[in-house]
């Protein structure tokens, strides 16, 4: 069964969620303040539900502390007004946010999105020029050297290379990984793939090419 972490100042919204969750056979902790918890327990989560504005530590820099500990999907609970909080947060490693107010069916759509995301199993390797994407580790390498990407960015890469050649909007790639079309939140595509090319760029490497107007492609 898996086990989630939701962390909001919001005593309402935390009920909420945990509630919905837990009825829908998912274990679940809350957490009002961020300070309280104890880093070192977090990788016992499959997904963490992070409210961006809380009084104490807010999601962002919290977001930006346990990355680098856990391996698991971090979602953003957002207001629409927080736009350039969100670009921050995907670039500190967030994997996707939903905006507030939010419905029942679309939280659990995303949760489950993302842990059957997190469930897919890979044994074999891709190879692009001198990129290679270990499929099983889900790793990739510029030659020989580990490129540091987000589960986001690394699933990106993974559906463009798939897809080489092919044309993914942006609505289309949220589709492909999300396992649902949610039109609302596409433009955290946008702020992936610009990360993604920042760190390719630093290995003199650019493989995902825009076709203006349509989406992108893995050239």
């Amino acid at each position: 069964m898996n086990r989630i972490l939701v962390v909001d100042d919001d005593k309402d919204i935390l009920e909420l969620v945990k509630t919905t969750l837990e009825l829908n056979h998912y274990l679940v902790d809350i957490a009002e303040n961020p300070a309280g918890l104890n880093k070192d327990n977090l990788t016992q989560y499959d997904l963490i539900i992070l409210d961006i504005m809380m009084p104490e530590i807010d999601g962002l820099t919290f977001c930006q502390e346990i990355r680098p500990l856990v391996d698991c999907p971090i979602v953003f609970l957002t207001a629409k007004s927080q736009e350039t909080d969100i670009v921050l947060g995907l670039g500190y490693g967030a994997d996707d946010y939903i905006s507030k107010p939010f419905g029942i069916e679309e939280l659990l759509a995303r949760v489950s999105a993302h842990l059957r995301r997190e469930r897919r199993d890979h044994h074999s390797k891709l190879v692009s020029g001198d990129i290679q994407f270990d499929l099983s580790s889900k790793e990739v390498k510029v030659e020989q050297a580990i490129l540091d990407l987000t589960k986001s960015e690394y699933e990106i890469c993974d559906c463009l290379l798939k897809h080489r050649g092919q044309v993914f909007s942006k609505e289309q790639l949220y589709e492909e990984l999300y396992g649902y079309d949610e039109r609302g939140m596409p433009s955290a595509i946008a702020e992936h793939i610009k990360n993604i090319r920042a760190k390719f760029r630093d290995y003199g490497q650019e493989p995902i090419k825009t076709v203006w107007g349509i989406g992108y492609k893995w050239e």
